[in-house]
């Protein structure tokens, strides 16, 4: 018997750890995940009080972890974060992860330095592999769980002066089919978000200048940046049992960039 949509989208009884949902996206996508039926926890420097505030009001318990993810032995940093989200988590697990914490510095590439590199590095890329090592060993043994890494337009594409931005992104989406192969047979589905030109902190600089600004929505088909929401649907079907046969792709959700 096939189950009715709306049970497909439902995330009724689990828990979702998402990093980086203090503000943006990340808080975009922890309370549509809530509003879906998701408990969440949240993991990133900041303590989340208005994400804590909309999870609240859709009826669900958001519980903090303090992590740094651009700190260094970021193996054992994500293994205690998982281990910590775990206790936390109302079934004692985490059914879904969203590695969204991220960051980015812009420069000319003659101009960066080694640490802005490695802050760029480890937040977007490896941070982001060992949380999903250390969570992924919880959900192999369950034969189920979702894994939902935030990439970029510039997974596809080269970017200007942000090249170790570009270069997390890059191989986010390569690791993200990497895992996918490994971790399928296992119940993991493993998949990525592309958000475009979106309306957030990160993106500041960009719609504050007067030349690049009006170049970048000359190009979107849609007519406009996109705002936080727009990330709530993609990410509902990721980590929902809709999305249960589909495993290792990179969704754009661009407003028509890369069609253009």
């Amino acid at each position: 018997m096939h189950a009715q949509s709306s049970e497909l989208f439902s995330l009724q009884g689990r828990t979702a750890l998402v990093t980086g949902a203090n503000t943006g996206l990340g808080q975009a996508i922890a309370v549509a995940l809530a509003q879906a039926g998701a408990d969440i926890i949240a993991a990133g420097r900041t303590e989340p009080v208005e994400t804590a505030a909309q999870v609240a009001a859709a009826g669900r318990t958001l519980h903090f972890v303090r992590a740094d993810f651009a700190a260094g032995g970021a193996a054992r940093a994500t293994a205690d974060v998982a281990a910590a989200a775990a206790a936390l988590a109302p079934h004692g697990r985490i059914d879904i992860l969203v590695n969204n914490a991220g960051t980015i510095r812009r420069a000319d590439s003659l101009d960066v330095t080694e640490e802005d590199w490695d802050a760029v590095v480890n937040t977007n890329l490896k941070s982001l592999f060992f949380l999903s090592q250390a969570v992924a060993r919880g959900m192999a043994e369950r034969g189920a769980g979702k894994i939902i890494n935030v990439a970029s337009l510039l997974s596809f594409q080269g970017g200007i002066r942000v090249p170790a931005y570009t270069a997390s992104k890059s191989a986010v989406a390569g690791l993200t089919r990497a895992l996918a192969n490994e971790w399928a047979q296992q119940g993991i589905n493993v998949n990525a978000l592309a958000p475009g030109y979106f309306e957030t902190n990160n993106t500041a600089p960009l719609r504050d200048d007067p030349v690049r600004a009006p170049a970048i929505l000359a190009r979107i088909p849609a007519g406009r940046w996109g705002t936080p929401a727009d990330l709530a649907g993609a990410a509902v079907f990721l980590a929902s049992r809709a999305s249960d046969y589909v495993h290792g792709i990179v969704l754009p959700v661009d407003g028509g960039w890369l069609a253009r």
